[in-house]
């Protein structure tokens, strides 16, 4: 039987609820039984990771170990985090877990390194941008990263990020700091925070969008069925 796949999330719930819908999707099933086996851990008492590393805010590594744990002690096999920016912290949850995690970031690069587009605009958490995240993986593949001024940071990338979180359509948000960055040069955007596809959504862009939650989805799929 394919490996049970261990979600980490709740950071926030709409974007695990996401993914999930993204899994599912994304396996090639007739049936309830060809589905793969899933175990989700929702928490959104994890501390703020972008808190954590701008402002020293509480460390969220515990509460992620927990959570690791918790999934390993209920079978998990193969986890997955549908958060960018707690990538920052995960070789910490390895070190103290042994868990295999498929690294949503990595993935991501990866996907990006096949198509070598010359430069790619980074929508994402100041978390995920001040921890170079994805610019170190695409820098050395030699694809620049445009980022948004702090203005568009502020104005409209974490506003849209918190107006998902809080239920509300962040459309009207988001669209302008894509479209700068499309404007600049960018050949593709990077949806990087897990937040943002679902921000995103319905909105026609100047240049295609990557989503990271369908890449991890993808992923996830690939790898337990070929286990």
């Amino acid at each position: 039987m394919s490996p049970v796949i261990g979600v980490l999330g709740g950071m926030g719930p709409a974007a695990t609820a996401d993914f999930y819908a993204k899994l599912v999707a994304a396996t090639p099933a007739a049936r309830d039984q060809d589905h793969l086996r899933v175990l989700i851990w929702s928490d959104p008492t994890i501390p703020d990771r972008t808190e954590a590393l701008l402002r020293g805010g509480p460390d969220p590594t515990p509460a992620l170990v927990d959570g690791a744990r918790r999934l390993l002690g209920a079978g998990a096999e193969l986890i997955v985090v549908p958060c960018n920016t707690a990538h920052a912290f995960l070789d910490e949850v390895v070190a103290q877990t042994g868990a295999r995690i498929l690294h949503m970031v990595d993935a991501v690069a990866q996907r990006i390194a096949a198509q070598r587009p010359p430069t790619v605009g980074l929508l994402a958490t100041a978390g995920t941008i001040s921890a170079g995240l994805y610019q170190d993986r695409l820098g050395r593949a030699g694809i620049a990263v445009a980022t948004p001024t702090n203005d568009e940071q502020e104005r409209h990338v974490n506003a849209a990020i918190a107006a998902v979180k809080a239920g509300q359509d962040a459309r009207a948000l988001i669209e302008p700091a894509a479209r700068a960055l499309a404007d600049r040069g960018a050949q593709l955007l990077i949806a990087g925070c897990t937040e943002l596809p679902i921000a995103l959504a319905g909105i026609t862009l100047p240049a295609p969008v990557l989503d990271p939650t369908q890449v991890l989805a993808e992923a996830a799929v690939a790898a337990a069925t070929a286990a």
